[in-house]
């Protein structure tokens, strides 16, 4: 073998190639890293900004008090959103492993992880049948005259009252006929509750909605497509891992701020937008000693910035070593916030303009979820002229917000999948993994598309994704903190960017972010309420699958960490509890050169030394383990030698000593 070829298979060896490939730019060959920094920056903005921040947050804000509701809002993001997000990027990086992987830190908790891919699975589903629902008024806003903007359609009923008329007289005659009503007799006015074209257009057409959540009716075949649509683009994007997906977020990330800006200059010019405006920020100061209004904000930091969701440990574990993660925290963290306050304005602009037409306070008009993306702002679109362009570009806007935290998600479940199984053979058909994953979450997403799938979708995202996150989320900063302990941990910190954790985070990732969590949890069981759908009470056994799936991720957690214990060694429980809690020996940076320290080589160089709290006993067996890898590939290479000589392809001037 050349001197050039044993340095490049070094170079290899230490970076971690797969046998056999070419070695690449990447400081770890093996997993890939960001072709930049600012792939990983746009990635995790796209993740963290999310449909939440257009049809969650502006609705939160004007009901908590609007601009009153800022204050707690930042608070909690400061206190709690920045010092998990900083603490969940960290994590990733240091080990450079996904969900799965991270938790050699303390073998015990890696249920934490089965829980974050479960979560991440449950969202996965049903966010990418959202985004199929935009993707399918996306393509219904390719016509001159939008389907919802009028009730002379076949599925629309009686009690259809549409803001555009056949003449502007009609709508006039229509308004003082209605104001005459609300002036004469309520119980006219409740018999004829007026339901727009977007409304019915949504019931009626676009879901063709059942009675009650368990009659599924038959599959929307329009939607089952465009969810097809969905997740072929998904996996399109991320057929190459990182490296495909980090390219393609330069426009998914980018352009959705290049949509709000136009629409919120289209919006400010209306008239009426100053009064939805008004609306959304007029602080309602009296409503900050209110204990809700806390609990809403930290609840919406803590599930906006997709903390606990494993996305953040994964996304981080793409970047380079002593990547500056800590800086990164920080402008994604304040560019999520800010995204949403932006957001606000775009929404609440359009939603005044619609109010003054209808002569009716913004409150009336005013929704979120669902309700807002897909009935009250397509309804406030058809006002403008030339609708179909901004209906175009607003659905254009929520796919790429979708996409953007689908990618992530989905590339969640497949790095850990990947790291878990570790072979050469799955780390070269990484492809193949993502596939399989895009074809059961489709395969999973099915029953959502069909005339109860609103229900279901509804129903997930409610149980599946709510105090089951912050349980994982509390229970990661107790491990991380108190049973691997704080001061390994701000070590490792320093080791890897070069200085130690500030002291601000070091007092929050201890004390004040674990006690928000918890504050967190708290509110969410007292202010809990069953779940309804506008009029729709779900029964029951609905509700007890609603828990079960919430519950699927945190119990995770106690069986695996039994699972553990029984197979760890020692005499009594309090052993084997002991040495269950302890760093794996593998734990610590991937790459031997980033191995310094506690975690440098021994002397014999042929082994990484564990952590001291590790029993020399293990220590002993997986060195043992270790030098017999070690002696099986020095004779493979010896036989490989032995042929090259023998088909005369290797010169002896080449190698100094050819009997080594």
């Amino acid at each position: 073998m050349s001197d050039s070829n044993t340095i490049a298979a070094s170079t290899a060896d230490q970076n971690g190639a797969v046998p056999g490939e070419p070695v690449t730019k990447d400081e770890n060959s093996r997993r890939g890293n960001w072709g930049n920094q600012i792939e990983f920056v746009l990635t995790s903005v796209g993740y963290a900004v999310g449909l939440g921040n257009v049809w969650r947050f502006p609705y939160l804000c004007y009901r908590n008090g609007g601009g009153a509701f800022m204050l707690p809002y930042f608070i909690m993001l400061v206190f709690c959103g920045i010092p998990l997000f900083f603490l969940e990027l960290s994590f990733g990086q240091f080990a450079s492993q996904g969900c799965l992987g991270v938790w050699k830190i303390s073998p015990m908790f890696k249920g934490v992880g089965y829980g974050m891919m479960v979560v991440s699975t449950y969202i996965g589903i049903y966010y990418n049948v959202v985004i199929c629902i935009a993707f399918y008024y996306f393509f219904m806003s390719m016509t001159n005259l939008l389907p919802w903007t009028y009730c002379n359609n076949p599925w629309n009923t009686p009690d259809c009252s549409g803001v555009l008329g056949s003449s502007h007289q009609l709508n006039a005659s229509l308004a003082n006929a209605t104001t005459s009503l609300v002036a004469g007799v309520s119980e006219a006015v409740n018999r004829t509750k007026r339901t727009s074209p977007s409304e019915e257009y949504w019931k009626h057409y676009v879901l063709n909605i059942s009675d009650d959540i368990g009659n599924f009716g038959e599959v929307r075949l329009p939607i089952l497509g465009c969810l097809a649509v969905s997740w072929i683009v998904v996996f399109l994007c991320l057929i190459r891992g990182v490296k495909s997906s980090g390219k393609v977020v330069y426009f998914t990330a980018t352009f959705p701020y290049v949509v709000l800006t136009i629409l919120f200059i289209r919006g400010i010019t209306l008239d009426g937008a100053i009064n939805g405006i008004k609306y959304y920020l007029t602080p309602q100061w009296q409503k900050v000693l209110d204990a809700k209004v806390w609990g809403d904000a930290a609840s919406q930091i803590f599930y906006s910035l997709g903390c606990a969701w494993g996305g953040l440990i994964t996304m981080a574990s793409y970047n380079k070593f002593h990547n500056n993660c800590f800086r990164d925290s920080i402008i994604i963290s304040i560019t999520n916030c800010a995204t949403s306050v932006y957001a606000g304005f775009v929404i609440f602009s359009i939603l005044g303009f619609m109010a003054h037409n209808l002569n009716v306070p913004v409150s009336e008009v005013a929704d979120h979820g669902p309700g807002l993306a897909f009935v009250a702002y397509p309804e406030a679109l058809t006002l403008l002229p030339i609708s179909p362009l901004w209906s175009l570009l607003f659905f254009f806007m929520l796919i790429l917000l979708g996409l953007g935290t689908q990618f992530c998600l989905l590339e969640t479940l497949v790095t850990a999948i990947v790291d878990e199984i570790g072979t050469d053979w799955i780390m070269r058909n990484k492809t193949i993994i993502t596939l399989s994953v895009a074809i059961v979450g489709f395969l999973l997403g099915v029953p959502l598309t069909t005339q109860a799938g609103i229900y279901w979708l509804l129903l997930m995202d409610n149980y599946a994704a709510s105090f089951s996150l912050v349980i994982i989320s509390c229970i990661m900063c107790i491990c991380v903190m108190y049973i691997y302990g704080h001061r390994n941990y701000f070590k490792d910190v320093e080791m890897m960017l070069g200085f130690p954790p500030p002291l601000f985070f070091k007092v929050c990732w201890r004390f004040i972010s674990p006690l928000i969590i918890s504050f967190i949890l708290i509110f969410t069981v007292i202010q809990y309420k069953p779940i309804t759908y506008n009029d729709y009470v779900y029964p029951g056994w609905s509700l007890a699958i609603g828990f079960a799936m919430a519950l699927s991720s945190v119990v995770c957690i106690p069986i695996y960490a039994l699972y553990k214990i029984s197979r760890s060694p020692g005499a009594t429980f309090r052993e084997r509890l002991k040495n269950a809690c302890q760093p794996h020996p593998k734990w610590g940076p991937a790459l031997r050169e980033h191995r310094t320290g506690r975690y440098a080589p021994m002397a014999s160089g042929d082994t990484v030394e564990a952590r001291p709290l590790k029993e020399k006993e293990e220590l002993k067996e997986d060195l043992k383990e270790e030098l017999k890898e070690e002696e099986e590939k020095e004779r493979k290479d010896e036989i490989s030698l032995t042929i090259q000589g023998s088909n005369g392809s290797t010169n002896t001037h080449n190698n100094p000593n050819p009997s080594a």
